[in-house]
């Protein structure tokens, strides 16, 4: 749930929920202090109409109207007594209610000046008394009950005793503290629910969410969370779990990153340890004396020489794949003609091969204006790699390297064919990835650092085309690879019209 909607759905209960539970609890208040199946009539000196309320308004003061007749019974004098009327007057205090003693119809004495002055001209004349214990009468206009007990005063005189209740403060003290405690236990119930509600769907989540951050911090990358919530905390959550995942596997990356840097490392080290240990061996050979013929000296220079090239592609390969990993690989594009570039190159190859007994056949089915726009040096280095990768693994006793360049409308795609062992079918897919090698165990005599083809692929990607291998084992392997032409504005335009048609 969107906070948003938390918030109103808040508002709108803080606001309904305790009013209807305040409702309930007058209800129930109520009908613990009042009886409505006992309706009582009261003459309305206005309205001279019978009207109907509860037994309570007459029982407030009934008993100390009763005590007041049986004193009247027994010695009327007392009502002339003002510490009498005193006592009276604090018993009906806490009741809502208060006396007026008339004498000949005068006032005699009043427990409330200020509200007497009020009522006293509209009360009843002496001998209007009303039969019955709760009889009385009813002002309308002031909310006021009125009950008489008439007498004679010890003098003759026509006596009148009052009690005036007022009907609009009939509520006792009591009664105000279970409303008041009502109301709170129902403020407290809201707050209560309200609080239970925003823990579960608010400070639950984000507590968890912190534990989650703790666990992230300290490196615990398994630390999950997962929710079906919907809304900004649902949203917290995946966007949680999405950087998790993230930053485990920017994590794993990283360790295999670093594992494959000491692995490319371990190989570089190997591989130039090995010409090394030649070059030193055949430098010690001369400087002993052992190249004694002009022969044996040829020989040794050569074979330097051969060691030394062999540490420079190393080192070259270590300082393509620094580029490769900084994705700085500097390059230097111009439109070349194929015919010419691959011309040149093969008769480049081919001396080297030749040296080492390697039949090398090629074939150029493009037309020979056809132009590419590519960087000279870093698609050398694409070809020289395929080949130095099929010399290795050549086990023929007379081996054969193909190239073949084919027209593909809108681009040439270029073949590199050997009849080497092969690559098996499980190791096809991932001969492009850097550091892979599809021998368990390396050798000396084939040697490599494992990066040689994923240079390649990065710098054919470079140049807008792509590359891809197929192969049989113990029949050869044949590496393709295609780089889209340059076509002058006519061209583009001659081809454009017929992709219309």
């Amino acid at each position: 749930m969107k906070f948003r909607t938390r918030l109103l759905i808040t508002s709108v209960t803080m606001v309904l929920l305790p009013l209807l539970l305040t409702c309930a609890a007058l209800l129930v208040v109520g009908s613990h202090i009042e009886d409505a199946e006992t309706p009582l009539g009261f003459f309305d000196r206005d309205n001279a109409s019978y009207i109907y309320t509860i037994e309570n308004y007459s029982r407030i003061s009934e008993e100390v109207l009763e005590k007041v007749r049986r004193q009247i019974k027994e010695d009327p004098s007392r009502l002339e007594d003002m510490a009498y009327l005193d006592e009276i007057t604090l018993d009906l205090r806490d009741k809502s209610s208060y006396i007026i003693v008339r004498k000949d119809g005068a006032l005699y004495y009043t427990g409330n000046s200020n509200a007497a002055k009020k009522i006293f001209h509209a009360l009843p004349e002496y001998g209007n008394e009303m039969p019955g214990a709760e009889a009385g009468y009813y002002y309308n206009d002031i909310k006021k009950l009125v009950k008489e007990v008439d007498f004679r005063f010890s003098d003759g005189g026509e006596g009148s005793f009052f009690i005036i209740t007022s009907i609009s403060s009939l509520l006792s003290r009591k009664t105000l503290y279970r409303m008041a405690f009502a109301f709170i236990l129902v403020l407290v119930f809201t707050s209560f629910l309200l609080t239970q509600w925003f823990r579960k769907g608010i400070f639950t989540p984000i507590n968890q969410l912190n534990t989650a951050m703790q666990n992230i911090a300290e490196g615990n990358l398994e630390y999950m969370l997962t929710t079906e919530e919907k809304g900004e905390i649902g949203e917290l959550y995946r966007n949680y779990e999405d950087m998790r995942l993230r930053l485990k596997e920017s994590l794993d990356e990283k360790f295999e990153h670093e594992k494959k840097n000491r692995e490319l490392i371990s190989n570089i080290s190997h591989d130039l340890k090995t010409p090394i240990t030649a070059v030193k061996g055949y430098v010690e050979g001369i400087m002993d004396g052992v190249a004694d013929t002009p022969e044996k000296m040829d020989k040794y220079i050569k074979t330097i020489y051969n060691k030394a090239n062999d540490m420079d592609r190393l080192i070259n390969e270590l300082t393509t794949y620094s580029g490769i990993d900084n994705n700085r690989i500097p390059y230097n594009f111009h439109r070349i003609n194929v015919a010419e570039y691959f011309g040149d190159c093969v008769e480049e190859v081919g001396l080297d091969l030749e040296s080492k007994n390697i039949q090398l056949n090629y074939e150029d089915l493009v037309e020979p204006s056809t132009q590419i726009i590519a960087d000279p040096e870093q698609l050398k280095r694409v070809i020289n790699n395929i080949i130095g990768n099929s010399i290795k693994y050549l086990d023929k006793e007379r081996g054969v390297i193909d190239i073949r360049i084919l027209d593909e409308v809108d681009s040439i795609r270029v073949e590199i064919e050997d009849n080497g062992k092969g690559i098996a079918a499980k190791d096809l897919p991932n001969i492009f990835e850097r550091f892979y090698r599809t021998d368990a165990s390396r050798n000396s005599s084939q040697g490599g650092s494992g990066i040689g083809l994923s240079i390649v692929k990065k710098i054919i990607e470079d140049h807008g085309g792509y590359i891809w291998a197929t192969s049989k084992e113990n029949e050869g392997t044949c590496m393709h690879f295609v780089i889209r032409k340059w076509l002058s504005e006519a061209e583009k335009g001659w081809e454009k019209g017929q992709n219309s048609e």
